[in-house]
């Protein structure tokens, strides 16, 4: 039993966003210290080789991240690099602050290990969070933005917004993620048809000056042939626009088989009951193109992890999981994986990525 096992009653009282906000504050108070830093870091990091990935053009101590949406707005990204994670995402980020839906708007479905968000982007803006960036320094991991339209932007306005946060934090994160399949922002119009991303990946690249990496995240709900053909498709367009990498996968919105008192609240479903489907198009898209996948979407063990990468992910990202584990889970994880690899007889986690995965 961890001591986060203990207090994690208390926190499960409080009203989410609200618990979220005393974890971050305690995240906060933990960095401010250097000393407590490198207590926190000589508990918690895992520094072994076989954990070592090179991916979009940086080098990652071990595979497992944050997902975006823990960190929107760049407050404590060192605070979680020293709990042991091997990069992490902030954002999603929009060009100018916004409150998104109004609340609740965030909700635990302890029976399924799952969560329900329909925060819709709020942030604190671009400029906002390239100050905290600007005061970081240097992060001893790789450091990534997802970003994000403001939610009322129609078609020509969201390439601006796009390109505006792109260039006002062009210089700080070793990659960017292009967030067009959130399912709990109002839908305008559709982000993620093949042609729409070709607009977006274009304006992007045309500001592009060095060639930084840039992701695209897709969502999961690919339940039938048409959904498939367009998946394909938008591989085609990222691979076209060299994009590098794909992030699979945003919340999902089928809530079928949520047990939970909150389950048929609407929004994007995250955790256990993404799991699957998650690992599934990771497998797909693994199949589809040799870009590398970062897999996101129920992963709170080292087993749930090792799946993901033996079905087609490069990375691993986590969310939810962290919600319910706690700020050992990444130390968990790791060592976990470090045993798996030996007991398998592999001595690199590049060696098990998609070795699972069936031939399409």
């Amino acid at each position: 039993m961890t001591l986060y096992d203990i207090v994690r009653p208390v926190f499960f009282k409080l009203p989410p966003e609200v618990a979220h906000s005393c974890g971050k504050n305690i995240l906060k108070v933990g960095c401010s210290s250097e000393i407590i830093r490198e207590r926190i870091r000589s508990y918690y990091q895992l520094n072994h080789p076989s954990l070592k990935m090179k991916c979009l053009e940086s080098e990652f101590p071990n595979p497992i991240g944050i997902a975006a949406g823990f960190d929107k707005n760049g407050e404590i990204t060192k605070s979680l690099i020293d709990l042991g994670f091997g990069f992490s995402e902030i954002g999603t980020v929009t060009p100018d602050a916004q409150e998104g839906e109004s609340k609740p708007r965030l909700f635990r479905l302890p029976e399924d290990e799952g969560m329900i968000n329909r925060l819709a982007f709020n942030g604190e803006g671009a400029n906002r969070v390239r100050d905290r960036m600007e005061s970081m320094g240097n992060v001893a991991a790789p450091i990534s933005v997802n970003i994000g339209k403001m939610n009322q932007s129609g078609p020509e306005d969201a390439i601006k917004d796009y390109v505006k946060v792109f260039e006002t934090l062009y210089e700080f994160p070793d990659y960017f993620v292009i967030n067009v399949s959130c399912p709990n922002t109002p839908e305008v119009y559709d982000e993620s048809s093949p042609e729409r991303l070709s607009e977006v990946f274009g304006a992007l690249q045309e500001k592009n000056k060095h060639n930084k990496p840039i992701a695209v995240k897709v969502g999961p709900d690919y339940d039938s042939k048409e959904k498939l053909a367009n998946l394909s498709k938008a591989i085609e367009v990222a691979e076209d626009h060299d994009i590098k990498a794909i992030v699979a996968t945003n919340t999902t919105t089928d809530h079928s088989q949520l047990k939970s008192k909150h389950g048929q609240e609407w929004g994007g479903v995250s955790g256990r009951p993404l799991e699957q489907k998650a690992t599934d198009t990771v497998e797909c898209i693994y199949g589809l193109t040799d870009l590398p996948v970062i897999g996101v979407g129920g992963v709170d063990s080292a087993e749930s992890a090792y799946k993901k990468i033996r079905h087609g992910a490069s990375l691993v990202q986590i969310y939810t999981g962290f919600v319910y584990k706690g700020p050992s889970l990444a130390r968990q994880i790791t060592t976990g994986l470090v045993e798996l690899l030996e007991r398998d007889g592999h001595a690199s986690i590049e060696e098990v990525v998609g070795i699972d995965c069936k031939e399409l």
